[in-house]
């Protein structure tokens, strides 16, 4: 230990989180326990990862068996639990095969990957560029923190990694700059989360699409946030009417255990070759069970149409906030991701929901609170939650 470290008592851990003043160490469902016992409604699930929420019996139940047998081998060997999550993906998305990862960053470093070496292997031409939105959110490796149309991401970073260029988001009309002879693939998320919670206009979308498919341009979808059940469908990408070519999944994937995926058509797909892509811990046997038994329970006949019907419920009282409190502004988004921009400061709000109501949300930029309810959230949760939110409008108005 330094001398600093020893006089100032500093954590060993990196200073790169705002850390709430709190230690949670249990959750079941919708709620967590903190270090004194004091329990919480938590509509974060993780930042949209515990979507069936925390300790789900089925995922606990694979893993407590994976347990007994394999935690680990490399992806050298045959891994049935891989097999069958790759599939479980394939038959509920566009896409036809699956590279596995272990977060949202890497899958999407592996899509820019996929887009440069299907450009320059496949098609063979010099195409490298990724074009991405402004407000855009994508990653913190240096690859995907230059695909973020953010700079204060990028800030302390410089020089970023070339290749990638930003147009405005929702702006039909700078369409028109969007293939360049160098663009091999256009990557967005259909709701901007860490930018607002902006959903994307379907018209703008219809011709972002047109003009990919006009000019043979991958068309890649960051799920990572909107994915797994998040927003009414298994992918926001299903409400919108086209087939990705990429599609990058991670957060609710394992039920927070750490694993992501890079979904793309086989046309894609074949640009990865032995060697061009790999990963140690990629989709190995306890991800990828935490996987499967995830997405087995989402993909159960009713799972969706029930939680729809919560999501319905929440959307029709959120609207009566709308109407009831001034210092709303708007509230926007799809299913279980939710945004409330206010006339004030949204962190004022998240801090007197935890510190006084035991609720705990999110913020999406300084004006916007962020609710990201676990997606089998009961009808009396929500109530319980509108209940809070109520009061907390109440007071802060």
């Amino acid at each position: 230990m330094s001398e600093t470290s020893s006089t100032t008592q500093m954590s060993a851990v990196m200073q790169t989180y705002n850390r709430f003043p709190i230690t949670l160490m249990k959750g079941k469902g919708s709620y967590v326990w903190d270090d004194t016992n004091k329990k919480y409604l938590d509509y974060t699930a993780g930042i949209a990862t515990c979507n069936l929420g925390h300790v789900p019996d089925v995922v606990k139940e694979a893993i407590d068996n994976q347990l007994e047998n394999l935690w680990h081998c490399s992806n050298l060997y045959q891994i049935p639990s891989q097999e069958a999550l790759a599939k479980k993906l394939v038959d509920n998305s566009a896409g036809d095969q699956v590279f596995f990862c272990n977060s949202g960053a890497e899958a999407n470093e592996a899509a820019i990957k996929i887009a440069r070496r299907y450009a320059q292997k496949v098609k063979q031409n010099n195409a490298y560029e990724v074009v991405t939105f402004n407000q855009s959110f994508h990653g913190r490796t240096l690859a995907t923190l230059s695909a973020t149309g953010q700079e204060k991401i990028q800030e302390g970073f410089q020089p970023l990694m070339p290749g990638f260029r930003y147009l405005p988001y929702n702006d039909i009309a700078a369409l028109e700059d969007l293939i360049h002879p160098e663009t091999c693939a256009v990557m967005l998320e259909l709701i901007q989360g860490e930018g607002g919670v902006i959903p994307a206009n379907p018209v703008w979308v219809e011709k972002l699409v047109q003009l990919c498919k006009e000019n043979d341009v991958l068309i890649m979808v960051d799920e990572i946030q909107t994915g797994m059940g998040r927003t009414g469908t298994l992918f926001a990408y299903q409400q919108y009417g086209f087939e990705p070519d990429v599609i990058s999944v991670a957060k609710g994937l394992g039920s927070g255990f750490p694993i992501g995926a890079l979904i793309a058509k086989e046309y894609v797909a074949k640009a990865f070759e032995p060697g061009s892509h790999g990963s140690t811990f990629g989709g190995n046997p306890l991800a990828s069970t935490a996987g499967l038994a995830t997405i087995t329970a989402m993909t159960d006949t009713d799972f969706q149409q029930k939680s729809n019907v919560q999501m319905e419920y929440l959307w029709t009282k959120l609207e009566e906030l709308n109407t009831k409190y001034d210092q709303i502004s708007n509230i926007r988004g799809k299913g279980f991701l939710i945004g409330i921009e206010v006339t004030g400061k949204a962190i004022d709000y998240v801090t007197k929901a935890r510190e006084e109501h035991q609720l705990l949300i999110l913020i999406a930029g300084e004006k916007v609170i962020r609710i990201l309810p676990p997606i089998t959230t009961t009808k009396a949760e929500i109530d319980q939650a509108l209940d809070i939110l109520n009061k907390l409008f109440a007071e802060m108005g």
